[in-house]
């Protein structure tokens, strides 16, 4: 699939011409989807400019979902590989017009850089035992442009030789730059009578990752720990006070952060070639690179009391009435995505971007159906969607995720089951479970739940969708006892979006206590 996908990418005509013109998000997608290593034709054609930004993109990861994003040195390997095959002359090219401090820091991962004059004797340090030439802790060093490049680590060591001797031959101030940055991260100690200062290579990766956080919220992204500050306070919006309530500040500093600019739409290309660049879009969503983009709920679901119906009509009535007002939802509506991406984790992972939209205009019809007052059809063309969001994400936590929590620690301590093991897997979990709710966040209970895969599969599934810091109403709420099926797709789960479905969680909290009782 991905390589029928790529294969169509690249017959595409004029292909030279238009990747340059791709948003990074796009041709970010595009590498995500097919594979960084097999991407190579594609990074070629790529504009230094756009290789910036996708780096800001690629190369930093979280170790677990919401948590920080950390600079990937393993994937920067990857890249200068897949680089190369373009040429060391095309990949120094366009790594001499990347970020510097970036290229710098990239490499001091991989390599220690010396003077090598250094290596004498006189010159030596008391506290760090220089390498002699041709030898380092991996055996591996070599003299590059008047400096001893000594191997950190093995890998990407052909790739980081050669693309640094193009870069001394084409691209010499760059070079030096870099060299003497490593050089200088090389040699690096912490001052012994500043003890609070961070070491200078951490001090480095702090500023590089500071300034991709402030290139990233111009364009429109969230930062983890502004994500999970602004989902941490909308857990707690008194209904009554979201009306006359001043903003959530996360998210009023976002908003005054951002340049005003940009759709948020991947495919909004503004270019001379917008027909063309219109065709490849297509041919990315029809192969399923890119996904199909919202139209801001205009065409919503038909029929009687369709689910969504309260958001759909409400963002209808802005877009016929006010389209200033029409783009600032949808703005909004991009910004309370970008939340649950950076911020939340879904089921144990991070939010696709379809889900993370999906959730976040789900939780908005939650919040619109639980607002206090009645609502004028004019509502959102005078009222932004931020509080809205807070009110439906309160209604998750407490109605759905903390409600399911008391609910299960009740039925557990009535719960007896003739395994010993499963029973004392039993009351840790409601130990646990009790522990984590009295802090208010009992998804960090869920490796605790896996002991009620032993007595109904459908529950503990529907259980882990529940509570959660993202609910989610799982295939095993409707699953009725005596079915003959026992076991759920993990994935078979909708967003929370109307008070129907918080009621369906009430009856099958009520319904638990029989379901595990018959179980055990």
């Amino acid at each position: 699939m991905k390589s029928n996908a790529l294969d169509r990418i690249l017959e595409t005509p004029q292909l030279a011409r238009l990747v340059p013109q791709l948003l990074p998000e796009v041709l970010h997608r595009v590498i995500d989807s097919c594979g960084l290593e097999d991407c190579a034709e594609l990074v070629a054609l790529a504009t230094p400019a756009q290789l910036s930004a996708v780096f800001d993109l690629d190369l930093w990861r979280p170790a677990e979902p919401g948590l920080d994003e950390q600079f990937d040195a393993d994937r920067f390997g990857v890249w200068l590989e897949v680089m190369l095959e373009c040429g060391a002359e095309v990949a120094a090219e366009k790594l001499a017009g990347v970020d510097a401090d970036l290229t710098t820091t990239a490499f001091a991962q991989y390599v220690r850089v010396f003077d090598p004059a250094s290596l004498l004797p006189a010159a030596q340090s008391d506290d760090e035992e220089m390498p002699k030439p041709g030898t380092s802790r991996d055996g591996i060093s070599c003299e590059i442009g008047g400096y001893l490049v000594v191997a950190r680590r093995g890998e990407a060591w052909d790739a980081i030789v050669s693309l640094l001797t193009a870069l001394e031959a084409g691209h010499s101030s760059c070079f030096h730059r870099v060299m003497a940055g490593c050089r200088t991260l090389s040699n690096s100690t912490p001052e012994a009578d500043l003890p609070d200062l961070l070491p200078h290579h951490e001090q480095v990766m702090f500023d590089l990752s500071f300034e991709r956080e402030q290139r990233r919220e111009q364009q429109g992204y969230v930062s983890p720990p502004q994500a999970r500050a602004f989902l941490q306070m909308s857990r707690h919006v008194r209904q009554g006070q979201e009306a006359a309530g001043p903003a959530n500040p996360v998210a009023r500093a976002y908003f005054r952060a951002m340049e005003p600019a940009a759709a948020s739409d991947p495919a909004a290309l503004q270019s001379a070639n917008a027909v063309a660049i219109s065709g490849l879009i297509d041919l990315l969503v029809d192969a399923g690179v890119l996904p199909q983009q919202p139209r801001a709920l205009l065409d919503g679901p038909q029929g009687t009391a369709p689910r969504l119906a309260r958001i759909h009509a409400q963002m209808r009535f802005a877009a016929e009435h006010d389209e200033h007002a029409y783009s600032l939802r949808t703005q909004e509506l991009a910004y309370l995505a970008n939340t649950l991406l950076s911020g939340c984790p879904v089921q144990t992972r991070p939010f696709t971007a379809r889900e993370a939209w999906d959730a976040a205009v789900a939780t908005c019809n939650l919040g619109l159906e639980n607002w206090p007052q009645p609502l004028p059809d004019d509502f959102l063309v005078s009222r932004d969607l931020v509080p809205v969001f807070q009110i439906g994400w309160t209604v998750l936590h407490e109605d759905v995720c903390m409600y399911a929590a008391a609910e299960l620690i009740d039925v557990l301590t009535r719960v007896r089951c003739g395994d010993r093991e499963v029973q004392a897997g039993l009351d840790a979990l409601r130990r646990e479970m009790a522990d984590e709710r009295r802090g208010g966040t009992p998804w960090r209970a869920r490796n605790a739940l896996d002991v009620l895969m032993f007595l109904d599969m459908p529950a503990w599934a529907a259980l882990a969708g529940l509570i959660d810091e993202c609910p989610v109403i799982h295939a095993g709420v409707a699953a009725r006892r005596g079915s003959p099926t026992r076991s759920v797709s993990a994935s078979a789960f909708d967003f929370i979006s109307e008070n129907s479905q918080v009621a369906a969680v009430r009856e099958f909290m009520q319904s638990l206590p029989e379901t595990l009782s018959d179980a055990g």
